[in-house]
């Protein structure tokens, strides 16, 4: 069964389409505004052996045939994700993610297609409601639903989800991610302005993106699939009574460790001690069974014993008061052979910055659906494991 439904929102329709394409997904939504199209597919599977975390992978990607383009250079394939469809996956995940019950672990995956674009109105939106559409109207577990708008101002006018030529114009660009009463993600930039200011705008959003919750719940009552029941596994009482007796007191003395390898050392030893005592309270195999079960329960411990001592003792973790800040250190030419170089230092943390100048044939072309421009700053970081002291693929 295909389900179009529309909703006005900035004074242009937008349009949901479920049932025409991707049938074999969880589910799949075609997004429309203006002639800007966005398929936003759900598929979930269940949990891989071994992970304690929620896999959750949110993917943006936009095809040149959309805007009725054939990708640049020698190539003619679309190639691995630009950085501004990176930042839209960020955009989609950011909201969704902690919407979602502690303890679910089952491998999803939520994929944003621009199909079409027109060149007026953007796509980031229009991938972060069908997003929230898809998993609203699954079976899955969560919180929603959420849905994104764009605000911009103009002469003091706000304004829903504006064009690229209004954005030009506006001294404000914001994407807020809304739920029903209240304010999920905020996302942008503009010139200065007030907390009333700000605040305005967030108001103007959480309005304008009730019709289109409206529109989602509309379509759930339509086509929605019953949500699965889901209980997130709990520590045994008797076990989890046993840890804060047995941790708190170390964990309080070790988070007021000063150096950071020395303090997560005594957190390592406190751990193996923990399971040492439980194992032989409980029993190999029971262990066993509830092992991430109590691994979780030591760091809510370590988490609480921290906040108490921040919120009792007014000190942070390492000891130092709240008006206390670390030792800061620079240093310049650092590097023999660079333009430039320098080490900045605070605490243990270190930044190694280099700079190196270029001519204009050293511009990058920036090939994106709206057009074409030229790169002439680049800001490369990096963090590698080492930094950590941890073993990673780089």
């Amino acid at each position: 069964m295909i389900v179009r439904e529309s909703v006005m929102l900035g004074g242009k329709p937008l349009t949901m389409e479920i049932g025409r394409l991707a049938k074999q997904a969880e589910t799949a939504i075609l997004m429309s505004y203006g002639d800007t199209q966005v398929l936003v597919t759900l598929c979930y599977s269940n949990p891989r052996p071994g992970i304690d975390f929620f896999p959750l992978t949110c993917d943006y990607i936009e095809k040149t045939y959309s805007a009725g383009k054939i990708p640049g250079g020698f190539f003619k394939r679309e190639a691995r994700q630009r950085a501004s469809e990176i930042l839209t996956c960020r955009i989609m995940d950011r909201p969704i993610r902690p919407l979602f019950p502690k303890g679910f672990i089952k491998d999803t995956q939520l994929i944003a297609t621009v199909m079409s674009f027109d060149r007026e109105n953007k796509a980031d939106v229009l991938a972060l409601t069908g997003a929230s559409a898809c998993v609203h109207l699954s079976s899955m577990p969560w919180a929603g639903p959420i849905a994104g708008v764009r605000v911009g101002r103009i002469g003091g006018d706000m304004i829903i989800n504006p064009t690229f030529s209004q954005l030009d114009e506006s001294d404000m660009d914001i994407i807020v991610a809304c739920s029903r009463d209240a304010i999920v993600m905020v996302e942008g930039g503009g010139v200065e302005m007030s907390e009333n200011e700000l605040m305005d705008a967030l108001d103007f959003a959480q309005e304008s993106a009730q019709p289109v919750l409206d529109l989602i719940e509309e379509m759930r009552a339509v086509v929605g699939k019953p949500k699965i029941d889901f209980a997130a596994p709990e520590l045994d009482a008797d076990i989890k009574a046993r840890i804060a007796p047995l941790v708190d007191k170390e964990l309080l003395a070790a988070a007021q460790i000063p150096a950071k390898h020395e303090r997560y050392g005594a957190y390592a030893a406190l751990k193996q001690n923990m399971a040492e005592t439980l194992t032989a309270a409980i029993g190999e195999e029971r262990y066993a069974e509830n092992q991430k079960l109590i691994s979780a329960e030591f760091d809510h411990r370590k988490y609480t014993v921290v906040r108490e001592l921040v919120l009792g003792e007014k000190r942070r973790i390492d000891g130092r008061k709240f008006d206390e800040i670390r030792p800061i250190a620079t240093e310049a030419s650092v590097l023999a052979r660079t333009h430039g170089s320098a080490l900045f230092q605070r605490g243990e943390t270190q930044a190694m910055v280099t700079t190196t100048l270029g001519t204009k044939l050293d511009e990058q072309k920036m090939d994106a659906l709206h057009g074409q421009s030229w790169k002439r700053f680049y800001l490369h970081y990096n963090f590698p494991p080492y930094c950590t002291g941890e073993t990673k693929f780089l």
